[in-house]
């Protein structure tokens, strides 16, 4: 599918999507080069990691690569591009993970009629289980859409979406993470209160995590019904739920939904 994969930018997503795409043999360890604005020793871990090619040569590494990944900081994009694009050609395929920027935007900053996929992994890529979302700009086809999403499936899963949605998947399943990180938190807090021990709550919680995603995965139950079934009446957990709603905890999350997403909204404006 691809013969070369260039990486412009070696963040954590950017590792987590080369852990993926090697660990699944989807690609092969030479197949991969990353570059990086100016951090040497970055690149460096990087390659003893995964034994691929680092560089700091923006013409040797774009040059024939049928794969461009745009991994940098968003505000960083500009002056990454101006410096490559003139190395860029229309039969590349790029695709960028850059939150809050528009495949538009980047194909005005290339300049060339070049076919651009736009992607929101999150950082449950590291370990294989992101939920991406992937949109195509204009110049791209569904065969480029399909390349893209045959990628990110080995991260994870993969959901195509238009454009204009991508702000609101920011929102969900971008931030999304940090979401559930934050009620862990406090549910640890309250084991550490009560005198639990934290290795015993640490295990509890985190089981419990995930024993409710795989219900909502493979159950084909929605939440409201799964959260019913366990909310006997005058029972415990009616009175947990008494207290979320009480604390209005559902417009608190609908709000950082929102909020993240008109944060997306900023950032592709900044550009």
């Amino acid at each position: 599918m691809f013969n070369k994969v260039a990486f412009i930018g070696a963040g954590s997503m950017a590792e987590a999507i080369i852990s993926g795409i090697i660990t699944t043999s989807f690609l092969k360890k030479e197949q991969i080069f990353v570059m990086n604005k100016n951090n040497k020793e970055r690149l460096e871990n990087l390659s003893e990691r995964y034994e691929i090619h680092c560089d700091f040569n923006k013409k040797q590494l774009v040059a024939g690569a049928d794969l461009i990944i745009l991994s940098m900081k968003p505000h960083d994009a500009q002056e990454a591009i101006d410096s490559m694009k003139d190395y860029i050609q229309e039969d590349q395929l790029i695709i960028s993970i850059l939150a809050g920027v528009s495949t538009d935007y980047i194909a005005k900053l290339i300049g060339k009629e070049i076919p651009i996929i736009r992607a929101m992994p999150n950082t449950s890529a590291s370990i294989g289980l992101s939920a991406t979302a992937v949109t195509k700009g204009e110049n791209a086809s569904e065969e480029h859409l399909q390349k893209a999403v045959s990628l990110f499936n080995t991260i994870g899963t993969t959901s195509i979406v238009k454009e204009e949605e991508m702000h609101t998947v920011t929102g969900i399943s971008g931030s999304g993470p940090a979401y559930f990180y934050y009620v862990v938190e406090a549910m640890q807090k309250a084991a550490s209160e009560a005198g639990l021990d934290q290795l015993v709550a640490s295990e509890l919680i985190t089981q419990t995590i995930v024993g409710a995603g795989e219900m909502l995965k493979q159950s084909g139950e929605t939440a409201s019904t799964l959260r019913e079934k366990i909310t006997s009446p005058n029972g415990t957990t009616q009175a947990a739920i008494e207290t979320l709603d009480e604390y209005n905890v559902e417009k608190a999350m609908m709000d950082c939904v929102k909020n993240a997403k008109e944060r997306s909204i900023e950032l592709g404006k900044l550009m």
